[in-house]
């Protein structure tokens, strides 16, 4: 049966009954006993649905509790209002749920989200951006985000209100870029994302460049300048153009070295070129490591090897360049007749090795910046001693390849100690005592 029948029928049958009640008694009884019968009847009727109205108003005021049985087209009614209640009640569950989702969707983004009303007052805000504005959540909804978030240029760009043109913002130590996106009923979507780190990476890229080209610069001016002699001095004595070859040879050798320290970084940096490692005889290693630096000493040094360590796990030509870099600083920046100490032990963490000398030590406001490229102490020293400012470099991402980290103490005058502390999970075996000195 239609919903149209569903209302007309019951209606007609009760308006049928309400005439019956009329009719029969006014045939026995006269025409006034018939018209108070109606009358009753259509009380009757009124009051039952007066009834039924006061119900779904009990209802309305509260929705979970249960409309009672009825009757006629309040049957239809009331099933329906219960059908719609259900619908009501699965959408929220939805909505909410579908709100969580995106909840927790911003809540893992990088880029810091913060809705604001019509007035800039704070609706919700993201992790990301309460670290970058130092905003709260749960503290600071409803204020207004001018009041939270001091700074003059943020305010001038919100009130300005040209959002095509995003806004470089300096705030809690982060440089920050600013996104405003309007969007229904003037509601606006504050976008931060944090430029830092990209903005450290792109200065170091740069200085990284200055300072390449700068250490390539050096050694052609030398080498060219000789050449440029040779040519317009054909005459030349024997001994004048030893010499000036013997330099050359030397900036030519400077050049190759930086190159190749630059081709490491490189290749220690590429995601291509990922870290196979395989089992380490660190007896060996450091046996080859102490020759080296000997010969580098030319026994200028006291050199002591200790070795009490066990093998680990990682890639031998790396860590034979990690450690010849700590030790060869080591001599250069430790005066003739200082003491120079390499040890591989087994510490309480993990495996470590270290490197201790006498020598002229370093400032603490230096040991921070020692692992930079082309940082350098002392450059006019570092001219000296020839170093390409690349071995520090090249220690840490060795060790950070192998999940190791470098720790440096030192003393100004009185030396230093580099020690590379590695993950007890490398080590595989002990290895026998060695100690060696010379």
């Amino acid at each position: 049966m239609s919903p149209k029948m569903l209302f007309w029928v019951p209606t007609l049958l009760r308006l049928a009954l309400i005439l019956l009640a009329a009719v029969v008694p006014g045939y026995f009884f006269g025409k006034t006993v018939g018209l108070l019968a109606a009358l009753i009847a259509v009380c009757a009727l009124v009051i039952l649905q007066l009834g039924y109205l006061w119900r779904l108003s009990q209802w309305l005021d509260d929705p979970d509790s249960r409309l009672s049985d009825a009757s006629g087209i309040w049957t239809d009614i009331f099933s329906k209002l219960y059908k719609l209640r259900r619908e009501d009640e699965h959408n929220r569950q939805q909505l909410n749920e579908w709100l969580t989702r995106f909840r927790q969707a911003m809540s893992l983004l990088p880029d810091g989200v913060v809705i604001m009303d019509d007035v800039l007052f704070l609706e919700w805000c993201n992790p990301a951006a309460e670290q970058h504005l130092g905003l709260s959540n749960d503290r600071d909804k409803g204020m207004r985000v001018t009041n939270l978030i001091r700074s003059p240029h943020f305010i001038d760009y919100l009130i300005l209100g040209r959002y095509e043109q995003p806004l470089t913002l300096s705030l809690r130590d982060r440089k920050l870029i600013v996104h405003i996106i309007p969007f229904e009923n003037r509601r606006q979507i504050l976008v931060t994302h944090d430029a830092t780190e990209s903005e450290r990476i792109e200065r170091m890229r740069r200085d990284f460049i200055a300072n390449a080209s700068h250490e390539l610069r050096t050694p052609l001016t030398v080498i060219n300048g000789f050449l440029e002699i040779a040519q317009a001095d054909a005459g030349l004595d024997k001994e004048t153009r030893q010499a000036h070859l013997k330099l050359m040879a030397e900036q030519g050798k400077r050049m190759q070295n930086l190159v190749e320290d630059m081709l490491a970084l490189t290749r220690l940096e590429s995601v291509e070129y990922p870290l196979r490692p395989e089992p380490v005889r660190m007896a060996t290693l450091m046996e080859q490591v102490f020759q080296e630096t000997q010969a580098l000493s030319g026994g200028r040094h006291e050199i002591t090897l200790e070795v009490d360590g066990p093998d680990i796990s990682g890639s031998l030509e790396e860590l034979r360049s990690a450690f010849g870099n700590l030790a060869s600083n080591a001599v250069r920046y430790t005066p003739d007749g200082g003491r120079i100490r390499l040890s591989w032990r087994l510490g309480e963490d993990g495996p470590r090795f270290a490197v201790s000398d006498t020598g002229i030590g370093i400032r603490p406001e230096h040991i921070g910046r020692l692992t930079e490229r082309f940082y350098r102490v002392d450059k006019s020293r570092s001219r000296e001693t020839r170093g390409t400012g690349l071995g520090l470099a090249i220690v840490k991402h060795v060790l950070l390849r192998h999940g190791a980290q470098l720790d440096i103490d030192s003393t100004p005058g009185q030396g230093s100690t580099f020690t590379a502390r590695f993950p007890m999970r490398s080590a595989i075996v002990a290895t026998p005592h060695l100690e060696t000195s010379g």
